[in-house]
């Protein structure tokens, strides 16, 4: 397919984003490593998360000239204490969290009948669980502040009924009830928080392991805009989310997905 992505220079600032501390889970590739990449050009003191040592230099050493060069902290997420521990860390190096990026996740295909009981823990806690305590853990902070906006990461997977992975669509339902369930308990602090929903976005991972003839097919046939939807479509959406100009926008799903159908 052929993409006529808008030129980096004809996207929207964010003044408000200059300075902000910006913690994001799973940075270092995919869709991830776009939202450090754009936060960071927007002038904010990122810190990102990942156990991927090769991909988080990849993405520093290609990142360019930008005020606050991100850190990145080694982290397994679906560990609690070594999570906490990062989140402290971070901390330290930019500042008290204001933004939150619960991007963190593994849509590994899985069949039903296989599922154990420590698959499912394990799916639980890769694609869910860490979203939980890392709000928890940077609460404090935006309530010091005097707001701050928390993106978790959601799917359309789940909603348009795909097959071939339950445990992550049932994960990823959860997380569209984490963000109705505390919209109001935060919002009290004037701490927002949103899903951001990706459909097909096609990363290099997708595009090595899925994204077939068929794929391509699949795509003209159900997304209401041609051509593929790109990391750079999520990271831009999640910058306005974080930007004081959705100060109102508190308990909501934002669908990034073509207009699938």
């Amino acid at each position: 397919m052929t993409e006529t992505t808008p030129p980096a220079g004809a996207m929207a600032r964010y003044p408000s984003l200059a300075g902000r501390s910006v913690l994001i889970t799973g940075g270092a590739t995919g869709i991830g490593a776009s939202f450090v990449e754009h936060f960071a050009r927007q002038g904010a003191r990122v810190a990102f998360l990942d156990i991927d040592d090769a991909g988080a230099k990849d993405l520093l050493d290609g990142l360019g000239a930008v005020e606050h060069v991100p850190v990145y902290l080694r982290c397994d997420v679906t560990d609690l204490d070594a999570l906490h521990a990062a989140i402290a860390d971070a901390r330290r190096h930019v500042g008290p969290i204001a933004v939150l990026v619960n991007n963190a996740a593994n849509d590994g295909r899985h069949g039903f009948g296989d599922t154990t009981p420590a698959d499912f823990e394990r799916n639980v806690a890769v694609n869910l669980r860490h979203q939980y305590f890392a709000t928890q853990a940077v609460v404090a902070d935006m309530r010091a502040l005097g707001g701050g906006s928390v993106i978790c990461l959601g799917s359309t997977g789940w909603m348009i009924k795909n097959a071939g992975y339950p445990m992550y669509a049932m994960a990823k339902s959860a997380v569209h009830g984490l963000v109705n369930g505390l919209a109001r308990e935060l919002g009290a602090d004037r701490i927002r928080i949103n899903a951001l929903v990706p459909g097909w976005v096609i990363t290099e991972k997708q595009r090595r392991l899925w994204l077939d003839a068929e794929g391509e097919a699949q795509i003209r046939r159900a997304q209401c805009l041609p051509g593929h939807l790109q990391a750079e479509d999520l990271a831009r959406a999640a910058l306005f989310l974080a930007a004081d100009d959705s100060r109102m926008c508190t308990g909501q799903d934002f669908i990034v997905d073509g207009g699938w159908v």
